[in-house]
């Protein structure tokens, strides 16, 4: 039995969660392995909206067991408000069924401050354009290791040496902001004000994976934003703080590579992208914004507008070779209906010159200009589509004609927000 990986390919709101959710009923544990509640999306099950951040899809299946991963940055306060809308939406959320990487880092207040007043003191020029909830500031801890991590709480008698050690830091940054300090009583309150509502999940997950992998499990890795905002791979600065291609997974489990056998990215059949940064195909135009209409691009946390833009073969054909991407989950084809014609970037230039791949350097990525090549558009629909005969014709070259622009077949097609609105070509559990 195959372990999968989920990636998006692009930019983030790919449309993870229904993915993710139609394979975790395949699943026995679902994984999250980076990242914090500064991403988000939807799950619509029996016609009801599941909005997820920082908790595995796999927490709406009773059955299944959901695990954060010590890739993730915890904030405790956002992992409490979470369960208790689940809660009022009729889904338990317990130790039985989520638990909790032990030397997960924690995001604190003064991680949220830090990040909404770098923000707010950046220029449109250089702000990158987080989602000021501490993300950054937290990853920033853990790699100057002197992040509190979930196992800190265990021992209150040790938590005041460890304060002090982060105070060091973040306290000499405040007084450079002209911000007032913070008291090391402040962060000890914070701190033993919510050990209790999380210590009953912490579990040592690398082993737990490793005990359910050796019994035969099925392990869904879930991933969140995407490729294109990895901290190594992605369109640096503009950027999430944290690796978001495929193997993180198994440094953000514990498991490790060779647990890995199918990696999945899901692909928009359009672009889009939320906030700052390189965008080269952006099209701010009326066919920007009838792709934003008809796709409801705005943000599931932020709430934010995305940005829209025609399908970028170049950027996924990267992000399939960063991520070791086995096959692509195709989404929301029936945003296209309708079009009389639909663009592909196939080429980028860059100073006269012709490229197959985003540079590195962020002024190169802000100079390459899309080279394109126009596909005629369909008049049915793909609304729906449950299987290849229902697809219009032109829409089947659409599809084929991505395969292969970007070297990787298309595994899953979805055609609305509904789950049981997808073609399975082939199921990366039994690969």
């Amino acid at each position: 039995m195959a372990n999968v990986v989920v990636v998006g390919s692009q930019w983030g709101d790919e449309g993870k969660g229904k993915i993710v959710d139609w394979l975790s009923e395949r699943a026995d544990v679902v994984v999250r392995f980076q990242g914090g509640h500064n991403a988000g999306h939807t799950l619509v099950i029996d016609g009801v909206k599941y909005k997820l951040s920082l908790l595995p899809s796999g927490v709406v299946r009773q059955d299944k067991m959901a695990v954060i991963g010590n890739g993730v940055v915890l904030d405790p306060r956002a992992l409490a408000d979470e369960i208790g809308r689940l809660a009022e939406q009729g889904v338990a959320v317990s130790e039985a069924n989520l638990r909790i990487a032990e030397n997960t880092p924690l995001i604190l207040s003064l991680h949220q401050e830090l990040d909404a007043i770098r923000e707010n003191n950046s220029s449109a020029d250089t702000r990158i354009g987080t989602t000021r909830r501490g993300i950054g500031p937290a990853y920033e801890d853990k790699v100057g290791r002197r992040a509190i991590r979930l196992m800190d709480l265990v021992n209150l008698n040790t938590l005041p040496g460890k304060i002090e050690r982060l105070l060091v830091h973040h306290n000499a940054i405040r007084r450079g902001l002209g911000v007032e300090e913070i008291s090391a009583q402040t962060i000890y309150d914070e701190l033993v004000g919510v050990a209790d509502k999380i210590l009953p999940f912490m579990d040592k997950v690398w082993y737990l994976l490793d005990e359910r992998r050796k019994a035969g499990d099925r392990i869904l890795f879930e991933g969140a934003q995407g490729a294109l905002l990895d901290i190594d791979h992605g369109t640096y600065p503009f950027v999430t703080s944290s690796n978001t291609i495929a193997g993180q997974a198994a440094t953000g489990s514990g498991l490790g590579p060779n647990a890995i056998n199918y990696v999945l990215g899901i692909t928009k059949a359009y672009t889009t992208r939320v906030g700052e940064g390189p965008f080269p195909t952006e099209l701010n135009d009326e066919i920007g914004q009838f792709l934003g209409e008809r796709g409801h691009e705005f943000g599931t946390v932020t709430g934010r507008q995305r940005r829209c833009g025609w399908f970028d073969a170049v950027l996924v054909r990267q992000t399939c070779k960063t991520s070791g991407i086995s096959g692509i989950a195709l989404t929301k084809l029936d945003v296209l209906d309708g079009l009389d014609e639909i663009k592909v970037c196939v080429a980028y230039e860059l100073d006269g010159k012709r490229i197959d791949y985003l540079p590195a350097s962020q002024g190169q990525q802000a100079r390459v200009k899309p080279i394109y090549e126009t596909l005629e558009g369909w008049s049915g629909t793909t609304a729906g589509a449950r299987t290849w005969n229902d697809l219009p014709a032109q829409a089947v070259k659409y599809v084929r004609h991505i395969e292969e622009l970007i070297e990787a077949p298309v595994a899953l097609l979805s055609t609305s927000p509904e789950r049981d609105d997808t073609i399975l070509v082939q199921d990366p559990f039994e690969d």
